[in-house]
């Protein structure tokens, strides 16, 4: 399970800071926009409404506390969500009757029961969001055999004899590879991830 760290939280509670927020936007604005989409909105309300949901998170982030709870942000950030698509549906009550009242109204429904199938799902896409997001940004980094290596070992789960005989390097190299990789995953998701 993918955390918010504490020392981001902590930089961006602080105010403003040059690298944080770009990258906490940069990080969960498409899981943001997906699950705004998902509950029916137009792509103009998607964005409008992503951009409500991020500036809530601004004002309100030096209220959050974590409290070691584990995926306490997670939490809290779909909180954030269902509470501004039912300020939406509230504005727009007319306009989302004819986009599917009771579809979108489901969609709030199962958001706030935090064992929900689609609470489940939110918390799966987040993990999934975050580090697909990391991936890319460490991949530019490494030479290509480097990141197959990784890539067979680690996410596709090939055993390191195969992983080597494929890409014509020794175990060793392998090994090597794969923790080049996790080293600089961990560094840079420090910021996101516990």
């Amino acid at each position: 399970m993918f955390e918010t760290s504490h020392s981001l939280l902590d930089r961006l509670r602080r105010g403003p800071d040059e690298s944080g927020w770009p990258r906490m936007v940069h990080f969960y604005t498409p899981l943001l926009r997906s699950w705004v989409k998902r509950a029916g909105l137009r792509d103009t309300d998607a964005d409008d409404l992503v951009q409500e949901v991020l500036a809530v998170v601004v004002r309100r982030l030096p209220e959050f506390e974590r409290r070691a709870r584990v995926g306490a942000f997670r939490r809290w950030l779909r909180c954030i969500t269902l509470n501004c698509l039912r300020d939406f549906w509230r504005r727009n009550r007319n306009r989302t009757r004819a986009i599917g009242h009771e579809e979108f109204a489901h969609v709030l429904g199962q958001l706030e029961d935090p064992n929900s199938a689609l609470s489940q799902l939110w918390d799966r896409e987040y993990d999934e969001q975050i580090l697909g997001r990391l991936l890319e940004l460490v991949r530019p980094r490494f030479e290509e055999k480097t990141w197959q290596a990784f890539r067979l070992v680690a996410l596709d789960g090939m055993p390191v004899d195969q992983v080597a005989a494929e890409l014509g390097i020794s175990a060793n190299a392998v090994f090597i590879a794969k923790s080049r990789v996790l080293h600089l995953l961990r560094r840079e998701g420090k910021c996101f991830l516990e």
